[in-house]
């Protein structure tokens, strides 16, 4: 089911409604707990068992953490923890990709080499719910949160339905908490949240949908495309990505909240950053967040030199580029957004911020990083290498480009959605959280009116759901 779909909309109103009729705690989250499953079996019934495992896995786990005697078989059950959760994720996401790859780079050293790739199905969310699981037995292997004693409680953390299957990456620190005391109705600001998810849906539904149709064929056919038309098509993208993903988090944070429960924030206004740093801790910020603290830290990149940092920094990125797909243009992803690690520290350190150069710098450097991120978005978005690689040499000038365009109308879109955007980022429509209700009732009811109006013909799975 997504967000958009008419049946969602039928689910989550059955769902709302029991849940509150419900009066007490236990009850309440059973019901979640079975709604989240009846939602992923609407993707596939047959992962929900993967599911389940993993999470029973963790929760065992983390409980045999308290009863060991001796940090050795503290470090063997965090471990298994690890490789049995990582294993997964590696043989359904990864398994052709590394096989294909080692079978191709076997040829090239002129040794013949079959790749036996298998048909394998990704398991709706595995990236999401896997990073989830291993949050929890982490924190509780570092003695920073306490392992939970009900194992549905567990589970329910697991798979939420709002964000069990394109994030927010929710830490159990943040969620198992809530899950102590009954959530009260009064507590819950429903306007903000119908709010939220109206925004989301327009996101998605309006903006994201409308423009898929009109970009596909030029990342699948990149040669065919003039030059100008691959600038508008990146902006097009640019565009497409931010109100996809971030209106699903919207939606999410929307029926989290109308359920009494938080969700962390994922995305702060990421086109206003001013270097890629920033970039990364405005956008999917639960991922940039985990890797941080989970990898980056724990490879010590916060301790030692710059150039260490650095380096960690670097790797980390890399591996935040194939956390995205099992592809070379996810590797070429990574590897240019650590490079940009790189040169934004050696900037930093070398070119004060006074001086002309950093002046300079600071009027240039959203124009700039925007560049920047077209150059990855033709990675991130291509559908093979060298698809990527040419439409690279089309937009910076090197290959002649064909004769189809894109029309140059679509910018408008473009120009209308950073308007809106630059609206939202200033606080101007914070007033509309205090109309009455009866002018509130009229604006969205107006806002649902464009919704059907405009609302794309064939709804679009979300564009993170592959990840």
């Amino acid at each position: 089911m997504i967000f958009t779909e008419p049946r969602f909309l039928v689910f989550f109103l059955l769902v709302y409604g029991v849940y509150w009729a419900l009066r007490t705690n236990g009850p309440r989250k059973l019901w979640l707990l079975g709604a989240s499953c009846t939602f992923y079996c609407a993707w596939d019934w047959r992962f929900l068992g993967l599911l389940l495992f993993s999470a029973g896995l963790d929760y065992f786990v983390a409980l045999n953490f308290e009863r060991t005697k001796t940090s050795g078989q503290r470090r063997a059950l965090l471990a298994l923890s690890l490789f049995l959760n990582l294993g997964f994720l590696a043989f359904f996401k990864y398994y052709n990709f590394f096989v294909e790859s080692g079978a191709g780079f076997l040829r090239w050293l002129g040794i013949p080499a079959a790749a036996p790739t298998l048909a394998i199905l990704l398991p709706i969310g595995i990236s999401f719910y896997t990073f989830h699981t291993l949050s929890y037995t982490i924190d509780v292997y570092r003695k920073k949160f306490e392992p939970i004693r009900r194992l549905t409680d567990f589970a329910l953390f697991v798979t939420f339905f709002p964000a069990m299957v394109a994030g927010p990456i929710v830490r159990a620190a943040h969620f198992l908490p809530q899950l102590e005391e009954k959530r009260l109705f009064a507590r819950v600001d429903v306007r903000a949240c119908l709010t939220l998810f109206l925004i989301g849906f327009v996101k998605k539904g309006i903006v994201s949908d409308n423009i898929a149709p009109v970009i596909e064929p030029l990342f699948t056919h990149p040669g065919a495309y003039s030059s100008g038309s691959t600038w508008i098509g990146l902006f097009l993208y640019h565009v497409q990505i931010y109100c996809d993903f971030s209106g699903y988090s919207d939606m999410a944070l929307a029926t989290a909240g109308l359920l009494g429960y938080s969700l962390p924030k994922n995305f702060d206004y990421p086109f206003f950053s001013r270097s890629i740093g920033e970039f990364w801790q405005r956008w999917h910020i639960s991922l940039s967040t985990w890797f941080r603290d989970y990898f980056y830290f724990a490879l010590g990149g916060s301790k030692g030199s710059n150039f260490k940092g650095a380096l960690i920094g670097s790797a980390t990125m890399m591996v935040v580029g194939l956390w995205h797909g099992a592809g070379w243009q996810y590797v070429g992803f990574g590897v240019l957004m650590s490079a940009s690690i790189i040169v934004s520290r050696a900037w930093s350190t070398f070119v004060p911020e006074g001086s002309l150069a950093g002046r300079t710098m600071g009027v240039l450097a959203t124009p700039l990083l925007w560049l920047f991120l077209f150059w990855n978005w033709i990675l991130f978005r291509s559908t093979g290498w060298e698809q990527g690689w040419e439409m690279q040499r089309i937009f910076f000038g090197l290959q002649r480009g064909g004769t189809q365009q894109l029309e140059s109308a679509w910018l408008l879109l473009v120009a209308g959605f950073f308007v809106v955007h630059y609206a939202f980022y200033r606080g101007w429509f914070r007033r509309f959280a205090t109309l009455n209700d009866w002018v509130y009732s009229a604006a969205v009811g107006a806002v649902a009116a464009l919704v059907l109006a405009f609302m794309a013909t064939e709804t679009k799975a979300f564009i993170y759901f592959q990840f």
